[in-house]
């Protein structure tokens, strides 16, 4: 009984001398993301749509931050290479088409809800669950929350996904201003009463 006993409270000592081992190295040798990663990545327009090679805009940021290529964001276009190219100190290169082109509007999926069979392809092959719906049921996307990555396309068995132009609003409206003016907070153009 007390051999038992013994060794109960041996393999416990042991065991919490190791945990606090583990506890120490972890706190001394703790690695800090890299920063750089954390600002391409707020760069980035987080459709996680897979267009640049990688399986989402995180994994394309350290990439980038790793030496990669900076055009290879399609959603993001030419203002998002930009903004890399003014954060990494790079010059700037138009997007490469070889990974598609950039949509002239934002699109957003729509799903014909009369045809929908409730196959819930298009819901696995969302990134950012954006769409709404069960097996055998009809689905429906959160506008909001799509991207406009078209992935959910291609799934669908009966075809009844569009990909639509986002419908301006004075939330989603902006003035496409020269290089250099406007839209960006300290660049305001006031406005002047005419009359």
């Amino acid at each position: 009984m007390f051999d038992n006993l013994s060794a109960l409270i041996a393999i416990s000592a042991i065991a919490l001398g190791f945990g606090a081992l583990l506890g120490y190295a972890a706190v001394k040798f703790k690695v800090e993301g890299n920063p750089i990663v954390e600002q391409v990545d707020a760069l980035l327009p987080q459709t996680q749509c897979g267009q640049c090679g990688h399986p989402g805009c995180r994994p394309y940021a350290e990439g980038v931050t790793e030496g990669e290529a900076i055009n290879k964001c399609v959603p993001g276009g030419d203002d998002t290479i930009r903004a890399l190219a003014d954060l990494l100190g790079r010059e700037f290169i138009p997007l490469d088409e070889e990974h598609g082109q950039a949509p002239e509007t934002k699109m957003t999926a729509m799903i014909r809800e009369a045809e929908c069979i409730g196959c819930t392809k298009c819901i696995q092959a969302c990134p950012v669950d954006a769409i709404l719906g069960a097996a055998k049921q009809m689905h429906t996307v959160i506008i909001d929350e799509c991207t406009g990555c078209d992935l959910c396309v291609e799934p669908c068995p009966v075809d009844c996904i569009d990909m639509i132009p986002v419908a301006v609003t004075p939330q989603t409206w902006s003035w496409n201003a020269p290089d250099g003016i406007g839209n960006r907070p300290g660049n305001l153009i006031p406005l002047r009463n005419i009359a």
